[in-house]
């Protein structure tokens, strides 16, 4: 088969200007934004409505339901840790492996699921209480966290982000726990004693 490069061209649409880049517009901004006030304020209407149960669970060689979400909460808060340390890691703050991208996501999904039994106990248990400050800052910032985690996992789906937006969302993800922690397991242990 021969071409004839002199031969007619069947006319095509010229492809015209191209369309001005939309980066996402608010929406990338705004659907993270909602649904970690969905979450939150869900959360924390669950557990204001919700008539508190006790208990939830418990696990054998654990003096109490207090005691397992006290270590609980504090192998999630190590991991939030070691979150930090590998955030820092991939931004170059500090040095570290090529591999600090891999431990922040598996750390991240840790302290995640260990965290998870730790708020079922909270809302299903003990509801959404407000009878002095630190049980109040506690309920709020417990329903935050999982809020504004929320919407970090949604930010991570997104292209083209601000190079400081992850940065903050997940300084408020590793403030509410570190202050979720304070106020449940490190009071636990101070009131209760270092116990299991």
């Amino acid at each position: 088969m021969t071409v004839d490069p002199n031969a007619a061209t069947q006319d095509f649409p010229s492809p015209g200007p191209a369309p001005a880049e939309n980066p996402g517009g608010a929406s990338r901004y705004l659907v993270p934004a909602l649904v970690a006030g969905a979450v939150a304020v869900g959360l924390g209407a669950y557990g204001k409505v919700h008539d508190p149960a006790g208990t939830a669970f418990n696990l054998a060689g654990f003096s109490s339901t207090g005691a397992v979400k006290s270590w609980l909460a504090t192998a999630s808060f190590g991991f939030v840790l070691v979150q930090l340390t590998s955030a820092l890691m991939m931004y170059g703050k500090v040095p570290g492996p090529s591999w600090s991208g891999v431990l922040h996501r598996w750390s991240g999904r840790a302290a995640f699921l260990i965290a998870v039994p730790v708020a079922v106990h909270c809302l299903y248990a003990l509801g959404f209480q407000s009878y002095e400050s630190r049980v109040l800052w506690h309920s709020l910032l417990g329903c935050f966290f999982f809020g504004v985690f929320s919407a970090k996992m949604l930010l991570l789906r997104s292209e083209r982000l601000p190079g400081w937006l992850l940065p903050i969302v997940g300084g408020l993800v590793l403030t509410a726990l570190t202050v979720v922690w304070l106020t449940s397991a490190l009071w636990f242990f101070r009131t209760f004693g270092v116990t299991t």
